[in-house]
């Protein structure tokens, strides 16, 4: 009987994803990465003052990016070939692109009601 429960747990932790499937989620994650690193970039160069707006769309950019880098990160382990691990990466990334997306779209909603400083000037 115990033999049954701890079988299941076994195969769990075997299952694995097929080495090109990971690449391809690389790929798309690294392109993604880039866009997001160049977004950012190009934000903080640009002239200007800061509002207390941007202070906080660029919090949640960098925050969301650094869960990407993590995700990243992750996935070039040869252990992100577990299903686990591989679905736990999938998620940070995940969590990271909303948490871009917000920040991008709350410096445009300050920028419309006026509130925006340097976002969208360059």
């Amino acid at each position: 009987m115990t033999r049954d429960a701890i079988e299941p747990a076994q195969r769990e932790e075997q299952q694995r994803i097929d080495s090109t499937f990971r690449n391809g989620s690389v790929t798309a994650i690294g392109v993604v990465v880039g866009f997001s690193l160049g977004f950012l970039s190009r934000w903080s160069a640009l002239p200007g003052e800061w509002s207390p707006s941007d202070l906080v769309s660029v919090a949640l950019i960098t925050l969301g990016l650094a869960l990407q880098v993590k995700s990243l990160a992750d996935l070039l382990h040869v252990s992100s070939l577990e299903l686990k691990r591989y679905n736990r990466s999938v998620r940070l990334f995940l969590i990271g692109l909303v948490l871009v997306g917000l920040g991008v779209v709350f410096a445009v909603f300050a920028d419309l009601l006026g509130l925006g400083g340097i976002v969208l000037q360059g």
